[in-house]
């Protein structure tokens, strides 16, 4: 079954372009949204409005307790079972989101890693942690020539395990691979002009300030969720915890917000370059929104209509 994605960076627009897209066609959408799960985390992960799930139906969005953590693995269980029943009722199922991680377990399943040596791993990333992305990437290339870059925590890992089990991560890989999940996907990637996609973060944050983010969680916090659940590991998020614990100025706190949230957008940038797996439509977001919303029905009818596609 081909199910047609939209992802990008955060910011980019993908909240409102599902919007648009299910007043054109019957979709229901499926978050791939790792934060949008949690109940009670409305301002700062951008779910989507009351109004928006009442025009288009939504699954996966405010259902985990922040204090719960809410993995890969599951996502991907709950997300077939989404997508199954969409499809029941005739309805397409749109997946939406920019957890790279969430999308891999859907549509390709998660390998398992090998177990590392808890102390020698520790020590090790210890001295990787200082050394620069470039020479990473590097020793990554050299100990696994099956590397295929994707930044510096990925080529960490890949120098880890090649290392700590003398074999490369990529060659693991193929051999505990798990069999292909029977959905494929096709992705409408939205990008954005890095200095634009910039001043849309910046913009947003101030929104979502100002909207009442830190009563937010200044109220999660009071009903007894802790400073170090999963949910507010998120970014902004935490500034926001350390803020309320003193350690970030109010006069600080919106820069510190803006800075963190582009660092983890151009890591979202990089990922969606190298890693997508399938049919990939990219779509500058500055577009007008109706042309995408079009532009994005049609790549995926298109697709859907191909004699392989349903295979």
């Amino acid at each position: 079954m081909l199910v047609p994605v939209v992802t990008g960076p955060t910011a980019v627009g993908k909240t409102a372009l599902a919007a648009l897209i299910g007043g054109e066609a019957r979709v229901e959408v499926v978050s791939a949204d790792s934060r949008q799960v949690y109940r009670g985390l409305e301002i700062g992960t951008a779910a989507p409005s009351r109004a928006d799930r009442a025009a288009v139906p939504h699954h996966g969005v405010g259902f985990v307790d922040p204090r719960e953590r809410y993995s890969a693995g599951r996502f991907a269980r709950d997300a077939r079972g989404w997508v199954a029943c969409i499809a029941g009722r005739g309805a397409t199922p749109l997946v939406v989101g920019g957890t790279g991680l969430y999308l891999r377990a859907l549509f390709e399943g998660l390998f398992e890693e090998p177990e590392l040596d808890a102390d020698r791993r520790r020590r090790l990333g210890e001295w990787l942690g200082g050394r620069p992305r470039a020479e990473l990437e590097r020793w990554a290339g050299r100990l696994d020539r099956g590397f295929r870059g994707g930044g510096a925590q990925r080529a960490q890992r890949a120098v880890e395990v090649a290392l700590l089990t003398g074999r490369p991560i990529s060659a693991l890989r193929e051999e505990r691979s798990p069999a292909p999940p029977a959905l494929r996907p096709w992705y409408a990637v939205l990008t954005l002009e890095r200095r634009r996609l910039h001043e849309r973060i910046a913009a947003r944050v101030g929104r979502m300030l100002e909207a009442g983010w830190v009563e937010e969680v200044r109220g999660l916090l009071a009903a007894g969720v802790p400073p170090n659940a999963p949910g507010l590991s998120a970014v902004g998020y935490r500034e926001i915890v350390a803020h309320l614990e003193g350690r970030v100025p109010a006069a600080a706190l919106e820069g510190v917000i803006v800075a963190a949230t582009r660092r983890y957008a151009k890591r979202q940038e990089t990922w969606f370059r190298h890693q997508l797996r399938g049919p990939v439509l990219r779509l500058d977001s500055g577009a007008a929104p109706e042309a995408l919303a079009r532009a994005v029905l049609a790549g995926y009818r298109a697709a859907a209509d191909r004699p392989c596609a349903s295979a």
